[in-house]
């Protein structure tokens, strides 16, 4: 099923497979009360499922499974995730979304679609409500996002497998909500590409945090890295 918005009308269109739309795509009426054909409705799924099939081949879907031990929270879990890396999105990238998550981890917490996400962050964390109380940016994200981001969730923070110095250098000055408070990640010269050398499509991550010494084991291979914290303003 799907929904196609133009303007203030939306069509609904549902079929079970692209072969079976002419047998079910039975006349519907839109928002505004005028009559869709059939054929309209099976070129519309056609569209449907052709994208959605571009995009599961253009992800690559890497599986995770994790023992976070981070002491400076008090934070020990065991859990496993799956992480879409979009066509555009490094392995650096991707691996610095991951660090994000466990370093960031509590109830609530969730990966967004990366760089295809859009407007959302990289990483947030939503209460019971679905409202969201922390918006984690990865890279060098923009200031007009960090500012509406901040400004909606209340707390915000960036992890970046970047020149930590470059990514500061774009928002130190702009308006950005509580840029004060907005802590900027980094570790250290050359340790997340050191560490993206190891991925493959399924991992065995352990990972631990002491005084913001970061440790890292990724399939069989240990790596370690002091966690750099500046503020922007």
């Amino acid at each position: 099923c799907g929904t196609v918005q133009h303007e203030t009308s939306s069509i609904f269109i549902c079929a079970f497979s692209p072969d079976l739309c002419g047998r079910n795509a039975a006349t519907r009426v839109d928002a505004r009360g005028l009559r869709v054909s059939g054929a309209l409705i099976i070129r519309i799924c056609t569209v449907f499922t052709l994208r959605s099939r571009r995009m599961a081949i253009s992800a690559t879907l890497h599986h995770f499974q994790i023992q976070l031990a981070d002491i400076d929270r008090e934070v020990y879990q065991d859990f496993e995730c799956h992480v879409a890396c979009q066509p555009s999105e490094t392995q650096a990238y991707m691996l610095t979304r991951v660090l994000a998550y466990c370093l960031e981890y509590e109830e609530g917490i969730a990966f967004t679609e990366g760089v295809a996400a859009g407007d959302e962050p990289a990483v947030v964390v939503r209460d019971l409500t679905g409202r969201i109380t922390a918006w984690i940016e990865v890279g060098a994200p923009s200031a007009d996002r960090l500012h509406r981001g901040s400004k909606l969730a209340g707390r915000a923070a960036i992890y970046t497998h970047r020149d930590p110095a470059k990514v500061a250098q774009l928002l130190v000055g702009q308006k950005i909500h509580a840029l004060a408070d907005i802590p900027l990640y980094s570790f250290g010269r050359g340790f997340v590409d050191d560490v993206a050398a190891a991925l493959s499509r399924r991992n065995t991550l352990s990972l631990s945090v002491t005084e913001r010494q970061l440790y890292v084991e990724l399939n069989g291979k240990t790596f370690g890295a002091a966690v750099e914290a500046q503020r922007l303003a």
